[in-house]
């Protein structure tokens, strides 16, 4: 017996939950799958490969190739029987219902059998084991969609209910979308079949997974329709006793006195433990994927950035930037309906972008990287107008602080970002895994939780879908602002938790809080200003007062009083967050969206501009004015503030004022969060404890050479930001090289990465640990430099920091340090100089590293980027007043890094190539302390000798010799020079 009521049934939901997903999931894997196993062959067709084709049509993923071709096969055999059944289910609802067309049910019917059964012909009969056949198939599943899915919008428009009323809306839009892409579909498979354009084979290949979507979305829509269906499957020996349990007075009774002993069951017990852990689990996945969305957002700069060092200015990839501006759709009403309902999916769409790390190309990666930002935005800002917007906030906040934890546990990199793989510390593969994971929680959350009721005597229970708040353009402008402030901020200060410690670093011995183990502070910052976001002081003007002078604190000093001005900073800006974020989804978002995110993306513009001016229009209006854009941060993250002050919380939706039973689920579910948020923020400061517990240094560093040599390795290499030349990370193979060359001490140039362009990397400390060596980072990262580090395995006993002069170009920067070589101070000075357009600046800076090499008093080493010839005017203001020595005057092919020294003798000489790590080359040189040096003479040079005139242990590494390794070999020379 199959009858109809009007409660949804066991059964129901979990045919209408796993069909939607199942055949989805399937094509999705498949993808995934074949992609990552053999992306070149799925993409290559009969005329073109990669990198002309670059996206595998639905056949090549799921028929094609093994292993993607047996497990699709698998996945879909598995969602064969729901398929099957929500056909039945719908022909048994859909002939209940209509009372005089029933053979168009029977009609229906038959050609969704048909249509499913052509659908198992062309996906086990796959092009590759019969051609014919498989198009056949294919042909019959389109042919029987028309009718199919025309047919069903019929039935359904003349059956009454408002859930199948929505249905019947989705069908008709899924509808008109498949109908619509047919055109595109066809002209771009012509343009590859006839024309053989490049390229377009993928376009269809796009259109074509778009069918797949729309499809399995229009056969989902009958979860709407039977949301209200159950099926009872009855014993029909025992029909007379289950008629006399359902008498009026027995349902009484057992309501009056079975509710209570029922929840005493320990099963029951059970089951509600399952579900509040459910709960939680679902609360994860919305952190993870708020994790997702904060490494998409900070990848897309950096992705960006990659194209103008190569330009040397604006290469036109900076628009990109404005890929977040898409999301002023959601002030059209049917896209933020479409966001609200499909949020599961669009999670998912963006995670898929992930799979960025796959192709070696660096504009296909920012591409992804950017069309995931995108969505993630649209994803994210439209659940922060839902009434479950307090949940989301605070998921989307411990996302990021979650972003950071994954930074530190990776050294600084992001191991999802698009910059990283397998082989340079990436976890993309699992990132992208957990992702899905996440994704189909989400989906299964939404599915489980239907939206509510327009009833309004029906109460929302805690886990319920929620609906939009009711929106009030009283104060939009204020929460506008204030929100594009606070997304700049996050991004810019607290995407990485050693940004505010480098902001304003020091030289030794006074060097301020070091990222290990005090950036653990930062991430305990931004827990606690979370878990203080309830109290009603985080409102008053004393609690804006104490955050304007934290930011205030945090710009302008220097050292352990800047650090603890950003953790006040932190604490301020997270306790005020999750007002910020609520008072905005109670604005119209298109309008508040818009103004936000263009004050955001202006704002991070101008912070790149602060240093970059030189190759930007109207740079110099910036030039080293950061406190102009940390000015304009705080008066609009003030003015978001005083508007969130006036926001009445809950009272501000309808709904909640007019049914007691809404209030108290409200109130509910805001306790749930609170609780859960603050176990996450637990969780996250454990795991943050732990990363850099881990990574603290437990043995002091030790020079290559042994002592008894007295003999040290120097080197300058300009690093190109950690980025190597097909836009992977690179310092893992930066670390390898260094240490295989055997240096003790060099200088690394373009080194600063704590700006949102470079991604907010510690570099320097990364290298550090990796290498066991000790660190300056430079001039601070408030400084307006491209950044100088020196890394040395002799303990630094001081140094100081240098702003080189510089009227007309880009600020030079320069370390002075001095270092105890084997008992022995010596000093050295590293200095990235200006570039060859403007000669005043080079003069400038060059004059005043000569006086400060002039007048060390202990043996020198110059490590620097100076751009000029051998023996040029620059050449000789700093070899000739800095009264150093040419580490070989005969090398005539040099341009830009020279090494110079004093009251030291040099021994050996090399040129190393860059190995596609950076632009630039590797210079190194052994020197040797002497017994009495005169540090104020220059000594006289002496002769080249051949390496066995030395001893092993001063020799350089022989695998770099000839052909070398990994693209690394002495090159201009082709071997070391040595000198006795």
């Amino acid at each position: 017996m199959v009858p109809i009521h009007t409660a949804c049934g066991l059964l129901i939901t979990i045919v209408a939950s796993l069909c939607p997903c199942g055949p989805l999931g399937a094509f999705v894997v498949a993808l995934l799958v074949a992609c990552y196993t053999q992306f070149d062959k799925v993409v290559r067709n009969q005329y073109y490969g990669y990198p002309d084709e670059w996206f595998p049509s639905v056949s090549a993923a799921t028929g094609d190739r093994y292993p993607a071709r047996s497990i699709f096969q698998i996945l879909i055999a598995v969602t064969a029987g729901p398929r099957f059944a929500i056909l039945g289910l719908w022909y048994l609802y859909a002939s209940s219902k209509l009372h005089h067309p029933p053979t168009l049910a029977r009609v229906l019917l038959g050609v969704g059998l048909v249509r499913t059964v052509a659908c198992g012909v062309f996906v086990y009969i796959t092009s590759t084991d019969h051609h014919d056949v498989h198009d056949i198939g294919m042909l019959l599943y389109i042919l029987c969609t028309f009718p199919y899915m025309a047919g069903i919008i019929w039935c359904e428009r003349r059956l009454s209910g408002v859930a199948v009323q929505q249905a019947v809306r989705w069908r008709k839009r899924l509808g008109i979308l498949f109908v619509a892409t047919l055109g595109p579909l066809l002209y771009y498979f012509l343009q590859h079949k006839v024309h053989r354009v490049k390229g377009a084979y993928s376009i269809y290949a796009m259109f074509e997974w778009s069918l797949i979507f729309y499809d399995i979305a229009f056969d989902a829509c009958s979860a709407h329709c039977f949301h209200r269906l159950k099926i009872l499957v009855v014993d029909a020996g025992r029909a007379s006793e289950r008629r006399a349990s359902l008498a009026p007075g027995y349902c009484r009774s057992w309501a009056s006195t079975g509710i209570a002993s029922l929840r005493s069951l320990p099963f029951v017990k059970a089951w509600s433990a399952h579900v509040s852990t459910l709960e939680g689990v679902y609360f994860g996945a919305d952190i993870y994927l708020a994790y997702v969305f904060w490494s998409l957002l900070t990848a897309v700069p950096l992705a960006i950035w990659y194209f103008p060092l190569w330009h040397m200015g604006l290469s036109g990839d900076e628009l990109y930037l404005f890929a977040n501006m898409g999301t002023v759709l959601l002030g059209i009403p049917l896209v933020r309906r479409l966001a609200s309902t499909c949020c599961g999916f669009l999670h998912l769409a963006t995670v898929l972008t992930l799979v960025a790390y796959q192709f070696p190309a660096p504009e296909h990666r920012l591409y992804f990287t950017a069309g995931g930002a995108f969505l993630a935005c649209i994803a994210w800002f439209s659940s922060f107008s839902a009434r479950s917007s307090d949940r989301d906030a605070y998921a989307w906040l411990l996302g990021l602080i979650a972003s950071c934890v994954a930074k530190a546990a990776c050294r600084t990199n992001n191991p999802i970002w698009p910059i990283m793989h397998a082989d340079n510390g990436g976890w993309n593969l699992t990132g992208l895994l957990l992702g899905v994971v996440a994704s189909v929680l989400i989906i299964h959350r939404d599915r489980r939780s239907p939206p509510p009721s327009p009833d309004a005597n029906t109460a929302i229970a805690p886990t319920e879908k929620p609906a939009t708040t009711t929106t009030t353009t009283q104060g939009w402008l204020p929460a506008s602002v204030g929100f594009g402030a606070l997304l700049f901020a996050l991004h810019t200060v607290f995407s990485d938790s050693t940004t505010p410690l480098r902001w304003a670093v020091d030289g030794y011995p006074h060097i301020g809080a070091q990222p290990v183990p005090w950036g653990l502070l930062s991430i305990l910052a931004m827990c606690g200003g979370l878990a203080l976001a309830q109290c009603p002081q985080t409102l008053s003007t004393r609690w804006l007062a104490y955050g304007v002078a934290s930011i205030f604190l945090f710009s302008a000093t220097s050292g352990w009083l800047s650090f603890f001005g950003g953790l006040g900073f932190a604490v301020f800006l997270f306790s005020i967050a999750p007002n910020l974020i609520l008072t905005l989804g109670a604005r119209p978002l298109g309008r508040s969206l818009t103004v936000a995110l263009l004050l955001y993306n202006l704002l991070l513009l101008a912070h790149v501009w602060t240093v970059a001016y030189e190759f930007v229009p109207g740079g110099p209006l910036l030039r080293e004015r950061t406190w102009i854009v940390m000015t304009v941060m705080t008066l609009a993250l003030s003015a978001g503030f005083m508007g969130a002050r006036a926001r009445p919380h809950p009272s501000l939706y309808t709904p909640t004022k007019q049914h007691p039973q809404v209030q108290l689920a409200y109130e509910q579910r805001h306790r749930a969060t609170r609780a859960v948020s603050k176990l996450a923020s637990l969780a996250l400061c454990a795991l943050g404890a732990l990363a850099y517990l881990s990574r603290v240094q437990l043995h002091a560093p030790q020079p290559h050479t042994p002592a008894e040599h007295r003999a040290f390795t120097a080197a300058i290499w300009t690093i190109h930001f950690g980025i190597d030349n097909d836009m992977w990370a690179s310092e893992q193979r930066m670390k390898a090289i260094i240490e295989e060359l055997g240096i003790d001490v060099i200088g690394l140039l373009e080194s600063d990465l704590q700006r949102v362009i470079t991604g907010n990397r510690d570099l320097t400390q990364s290298l550090g640990e990796a290498l066991n060596m000790y660190t300056d980072y430079g001039p601070a990262s408030s400084k307006h430099t491209w950044g100088c580090t020196m890394l040395s395995r002799f303990p630094i006993k001081r140094s100081s920091h240098h702003l080189l002069p510089s009227p007309e170009g880009e600020l030079a920067c320069a370390i002075y340090a001095t270092l105890d070589v084997h008992g022995t101070d010596v000093d050295v000075i590293v200095s990235h100089n200006g570039q060859e357009e403007n000669l005043l600046d080079r003069r400038m800076q060059t004059t005043e590293l000569a006086r400060i090499a002039s007048t060390a008093t202990n043996p020198i080493v110059f490590l620097g980027y100076v751009v000029s010839k051998p023996f040029g005017e620059i050449y000789n203001l700093l070899m000739g007043e800095g009264k150093l020595n040419d580490v070989d005057p005969t090398d005539w092919d040099r341009w830009c890094e020279y090494i110079g020294f004093r009251g030291l003798k040099r021994i050996a000489y090399a040129r190393i190539s860059h190995g596609g790590i950076t632009d630039t080359e590797i210079q190194s040189a052994k020197f040797q302390l002497l017994g009495a040096p005169r540090p104020g003479n220059r000594m006289p040079l002496g002769k080249y000798v051949s390496e066995s005139a030395l001893p092993e242990a001063l020799h350089y590494p022989p695998q770099f010799r000839h052909n070398g390794q990994r693209g690394h070999r002495y090159h201009v020379f082709n071997e070391p020079r040595y000198f006795d």
